[in-house]
């Protein structure tokens, strides 16, 4: 055997008898303790660890009982049941066909408490909420068509079909600037090819894009080889040319059927049409498309309209009528997006 393995051999006994003495030197003297009142260093040790561990669980059990005891608790508890809001779970209707969940709400209580706690006593309490998400979303219900967001989020959204119009394009993108609203432009597979940097633009100024077919067809008569590829063929474009990953989809015209929703589906995106038309295709006064709006707006509506001298002049009268029903102007994701958004009172 080498003289280091025999060195460490020895040192490892060593250590195990020092440890053997030590423990039995700590039995002798818990034993003296026990038997003739031990020495007094030992017992003082043993009591001062003995009251402190005492005291510490008693402060432990102390502030768990005046936690719950605490009347601020309680009224935050009692407050929390009335704030509650249960979730609402997404639908197929009769009509409206796919109608998107919206999240409940409920007060966390333990954060409320916490902050509460912090202020000055009788200041008024802030209460902190989380959302609770529905049991089915939009996404479990398979291949539907939407129409209108749910009808208890005081949202609506301006869809914008592209496939003509340039020179109309710039005022709106600016009077929606200038009233700070988001927008979501369905582009024509065609017109983007042509028309990248115009393209560019809406996507710079911070609006969200989506897709309109390549070439303006009417969905329903094309066979499926053909229907598949006038969505997908833009999905790339819209991927190849803005950097734009395509969830939705507005088939031209509002003309599909269900091979249309479900080849559209197959591809990853939701087929979306609208709840309130402008018509502004027909040319009609501004004044025109503003009172229907303003007389049809509804929480959760889609808004259809292009880019033409009708929905330019109007869109400022449009924004203001909306957002005078206590409606917020959002995107079509948020929009039909179960996320809660707070309602804001009607403006006179």
């Amino acid at each position: 055997m080498g003289r280091n393995k025999f060195a460490v051999i020895a040192i490892c006994i060593g250590f195990v008898m020092i440890l053997g003495q030590f423990a039995g030197i700590r039995a002798f003297v818990a034993e003296s303790s026990e038997e003739k009142g031990g020495s007094y260093a030992f017992r003082l040790i043993n009591d001062l660890t003995g009251d402190l561990g005492a005291q510490g669980q008693q402060d432990l059990e102390s502030d768990g009982t005046a936690k719950d005891t605490d009347p601020l608790l309680a009224k935050i508890r009692l407050e929390a049941e009335k704030r509650r809001i249960e979730p609402i779970d997404a639908v197929v209707d009769r009509v409206w066909k796919a109608i998107p969940g919206y999240n409940g709400r409920e007060v966390d209580i333990e954060r409320t408490y916490a902050k509460a706690k912090q202020l000055p006593e009788g200041a008024e309490i802030e209460y902190i909420y989380r959302e609770l998400r529905p049991k089915v979303n939009l996404e479990d219900l398979g291949a539907q068509p939407i129409y209108r967001g749910n009808p208890n989020k005081p949202m609506a959204a301006l869809m914008i079909n592209v496939a003509w119009g340039n020179e109309y394009l710039i005022p709106i993108l600016d009077t929606l600037d200038q009233a700070k609203v988001k927008a979501t432009f369905f582009l024509d597979g065609s017109w983007l090819k042509k028309n990248e940097e115009l393209a560019g633009e809406i996507k710079r100024r911070g609006h969200q894009i989506e897709n309109h077919a390549y070439s303006h067809p009417n969905m329903s008569q094309l066979e499926v080889t053909r229907a598949r590829l006038e969505i997908s063929k833009t999905k790339e474009l819209l991927k190849e040319k803005l950097g734009v990953e395509n969830r939705w989809f507005a088939p031209p015209s509002g003309d599909y059927n269900m091979q249309t929703v479900k080849l559209a589906a197959e591809q990853g995106l939701k087929t979306v049409l609208w709840t309130v038309d402008t018509v502004d295709w027909r040319n009609p006064p501004a004044s025109s498309i503003v009172n229907k709006i303003a007389s049809k707006v509804e929480p959760g509506s889609l808004i259809l309209m292009h880019p033409t001298p009708s929905s330019r002049d109007a869109l400022a009268g449009m924004i203001q009528a909306i957002q005078g029903k206590g409606l917020m102007l959002g995107t079509v994701e948020q929009t039909l997006s179960p996320d809660r958004v707070e309602a804001k009172a009607p403006q006179s």
